[in-house]
């Protein structure tokens, strides 16, 4: 029944038609966006079938939708350096390439094999897993309203415009509010053009920190929603105990956690 419920992404349809149906009409003030790390017990994938793997099929996207949206094998690099005069045109980022893409595009060239993945907590400390990242954009209310699964080793950055755009095809909302991790003035510029305010915190990356307005620095304080939301999944719904293998069925599983947290917070809200 796990490998039937897999094939068709009931959980995750179930959820999204939830979504749709309880705040499709509503207007939403903040969306919260983050990762959280997934351990998963299977071992890494070779980087040479990691590559070759399907990816972008757990957010609503076909597999012929996937298929479409393969990138084209770039031309080899010349090495060394440019001739005096020659100019060499730059290639562009993953970010870069998203703002033009289709969201189908977008989520189909994310990789979504098991890996291992690092990033700081809230310490400063390193820490490292094996297994996948689940990116959630969460509405007031502390309401997942979108989720998409990638490797471990996928920046946090690499999948806001796709998950920017899902969830704007979902609810209508206001604000963007983001860590340090997603500091980039590509996101900013699509954020802005989707008809959103951008409040992502800045990353000064050695140089000096540009702190936010006081009344902007008020409002980012509910990015706090999405850290709980990571915080229910992981202790009382699943996201810390995976039990299946592959990244579609650990994608289930953690879409039933996501699911029944959504309808909780609804069920709160309405009481």
């Amino acid at each position: 029944m796990f490998a039937e419920f897999t094939a068709l992404e009931l959980p995750a349809r179930v959820h999204e038609a939830l979504i749709r149906a309880q705040l499709g009409d509503q207007l939403i003030g903040h969306i919260a966006r983050d990762s959280t790390a997934i351990e998963a017990r299977e071992k890494p994938a070779p980087q040479a079938a990691a590559a070759a793997a399907p990816a972008g099929l757990f957010a609503a996207v076909t597999v012929d939708a996937a298929a479409a949206a393969a990138p084209v094998p770039a031309p080899p690099k010349k090495r060394g350096r440019p001739r005096k005069g020659e100019e060499r045109p730059k290639e562009l980022t993953v970010i870069e390439r998203q703002v033009d893409q289709s969201t189908a595009a977008s989520l189909a060239q994310l990789p979504t094999a098991c890996d291992v993945g690092s990033k700081k907590n809230s310490k400063g400390f390193k820490e490292t897993w094996t297994g996948y990242k689940l990116h959630i954009d969460t509405a007031d209310g502390d309401i997942p309203v979108t989720a998409i699964l990638t490797s471990a080793s996928v920046h946090d950055s690499q999948a806001a415009i796709p998950l920017m755009r899902l969830t704007g095809e979902r609810v209508t909302y206001l604000y963007d509010l983001a860590d340090a991790a997603y500091c980039s003035g590509v996101i900013r510029a699509v954020s802005r053009q989707e008809g959103h305010v951008p409040l992502i915190d800045h990353n000064a990356r050695r140089g000096e920190k540009i702190a936010f307005a006081p009344h902007e620095a008020e409002r980012y304080q509910v990015r706090s929603q999405a850290e709980r939301v990571n915080s229910l999944l992981k202790d009382n719904h699943g996201g810390r105990h995976v039990r299946v293998r592959g990244a579609p069925k650990v994608y289930t599983h953690l879409m039933f956690g996501i699911l029944v947290i959504a309808a909780e917070q609804l069920l709160r809200l309405l009481h």
